[in-house]
């Protein structure tokens, strides 16, 4: 469970971001479309797609593809990014098993349509490493379950509610493929749901705090880091847009640090930590040129 410095951090920074919002709306929603291709990248990296950043904004920005790319992976990219424009551009949706159904159906068009939009049955069974999935024959009934209990756990931190329901849904394993990608859809919809900004799970950080997570829930029934992960990203989410709608000029953090006397190590620990308003976008960390410590 996160700490409630955290948490008034996160209070805080969402009051900032939702004052500065007002009457925004359009320059929100460019903010959110301008780094799709960074999020389908990071998400699909996490499943081990061999598409590169710039393959990715490559595919979904030029509509060029390399012809030693697997097709399969440059639909993968094209229909996530499809998914996340199609939530952008549509009023925010109650979450509910039909929908998680066509978002499925979106996610795996033209890649194994008989898949798509339906979740595993009779002997479909799944594994990941050491991790089954659930048993094929129940595995709507637990969908079903786990929806209805996400709308009434309303007495938890929001964070922790979605950290659970994100375990679950891994754990569940529901679909015959697409099942990380659609969990990381769904962290997005529940945050915007509740009029928060979406996150980037890193793929870079994927094998010590995302991979570990889930092996925490699994041994111990815990999923305080999946909160600690979410965290984390929603302040750097909302130091993003704080910072895009308030500051006037965006810089490398490595040039802020040359700027301000910090070696390059320091400045980049401090923003991994979230101590200052650091950001990525297109893979590099950013900051207000105009920031200062103190």
């Amino acid at each position: 469970m996160i700490n409630q410095i955290t948490k008034d951090r996160v209070a805080t920074l969402f009051d900032q971001y939702k004052n500065l919002a007002t009457d925004l709306e359009n320059a929100i929603r460019e903010i959110a479309i301008a780094e799709i291709p960074e999020m389908v990248y990071n998400s699909n990296a996490i499943e081990n797609s061999t598409l590169t950043f710039k393959d990715t904004e490559d595919i979904l920005l030029r509509d060029t593809i390399k012809k030693d790319h697997d097709i399969r992976e440059v639909y993968e990219a094209k229909n996530l990014a499809n998914i996340t424009e199609y939530l952008l551009s549509t009023p925010v949706k109650q979450l509910n098993v039909e929908l998680i159904l066509s978002l499925h159906k979106m996610l795996l068009s033209g890649v194994r349509d008989d898949w798509a939009g339906r979740f595993r049955s009779g002997k479909e069974w799944v594994r990941v490493g050491a991790h089954v999935g659930a048993n094929p024959d129940f595995v709507h009934k637990l969908m079903d379950t786990l929806v209805s209990d996400y709308k009434n756990l309303d007495d938890r931190y929001f964070l922790d509610i979605i950290a659970w329901f994100h375990a679950e849904f891994e754990t569940i394993h529901p679909f015959n493929d697409g099942n990380g990608r659609m969990g990381r859809v769904l962290i997005n919809l529940q945050l915007t749901k509740l009029g928060y900004p979406p996150i980037i799970i890193p793929n870079k950080g994927k094998r010590t705090s995302y991979y570990p997570a889930f092996d925490s829930y699994r041994t111990t029934g815990k999923y305080d880091d999946f909160t600690e992960l979410f965290a984390s990203q929603l302040i750097e989410s909302l130091y993003k847009r704080i910072t895009l709608l308030s500051s006037p000029k965006v810089i490398r953090l490595s040039a802020w640090a040359k700027a301000n006397n910090i070696t390059g190590n320091i400045a980049a620990n401090k923003a991994s930590r979230g101590t200052i308003p650091a950001f990525r976008m297109r893979e590099k960390w950013m900051i207000a040129a105009n920031y200062h410590e103190g």
